[in-house]
């Protein structure tokens, strides 16, 4: 059955659909031989040979990882300046996964590894909406009136954040530890917006993608979601069908 190369490429786990446009705009995928650059193709993984950077693209199962990420690791599957890298905490999985949005270096906590490009993009994209829910331990002691700012969405970089819910966990006599909800996910998002009402962000931990929550996992280790798992993070729902994954 023929379907478009970037959602096969998404399948595949080769990457997001909007980074498989980029791979196919860039030349680096071919089928039957031929490169392909141009938007809208079409091709059935059953009977064309397609491949990236030369390498056939494999329609293997599908893996969803939930991992444990501690400060120091960078999130992505290669460093040039030699970092370490969150694979690395996971060296019995011999199949190729990515995550699911980022974490900074620092930045510790819930990380989705997976191999699928459909579930990625659907967390991702801001039309599901999906929820994350970080811990951040910020300088002083937010206001009502700034909590509230943020809440309401507030201006960095030039662009106006969504509404997002904040919770004052536990005032300390010079920081504060606060959970913040969004659904957003974009770069350093949570220290720019508490860095925008003069509350530096101290030490940062994503704890939930919608109601799949981190809860005891150890920082470092990992575990393998079921369909239940996966129910969560879309709140009870999730947008297409999942094959071969346990109950």
């Amino acid at each position: 059955m023929e379907e478009r190369l970037q959602k096969i490429l998404a399948k595949a786990g080769i990457a997001s659909r909007r980074r498989a446009e980029e791979l196919i705009r860039d030349g680096r995928i071919q089928i039957n031989g031929q490169v392909v650059d141009e938007m809208g193709y079409k091709a059935d993984p059953a009977r064309d040979t397609i491949t990236c950077d030369g390498t056939p693209i494999n329609l293997e199962h599908k893996v969803y990882i939930l991992l444990n990420k501690p400060a120091g690791y960078v999130t992505t599957l290669s460093d040039p300046q030699g970092r370490p890298i969150v694979s690395d905490l996971m060296p019995d999985i011999s199949l190729r996964l990515f995550p699911v949005g980022r974490l900074d270096l620092e930045t510790e906590g819930a990380l989705l590894m997976t191999n699928d490009g459909e579930l990625g993009n659907a967390i991702l994209h801001p039309s599901f909406e999906v929820n994350k829910t970080y811990e951040a331990l910020v300088t002083g002691s937010p206001s009502k009136e700034r909590i509230s700012a943020l809440e309401q969405g507030i201006e960095i970089d030039g662009v106006r954040t969504s509404p997002a819910k904040i919770r004052v966990l536990q005032r300390r006599k010079e920081q504060t530890l606060v959970e913040i909800i969004i659904h957003e996910g974009k770069k350093r998002q949570v220290r720019k917006m508490f860095q925008a009402v003069n509350h530096r962000v101290l030490h940062l931990k994503r704890t939930a993608y919608g109601n799949l929550r981190i809860g005891a996992l150890p920082a470092g280790k990992y575990r393998v979601l079921t369909s239940d798992d996966l129910k969560k993070i879309f709140s009870g729902k999730i947008p297409f069908t999942i094959k071969n994954i346990p109950a």
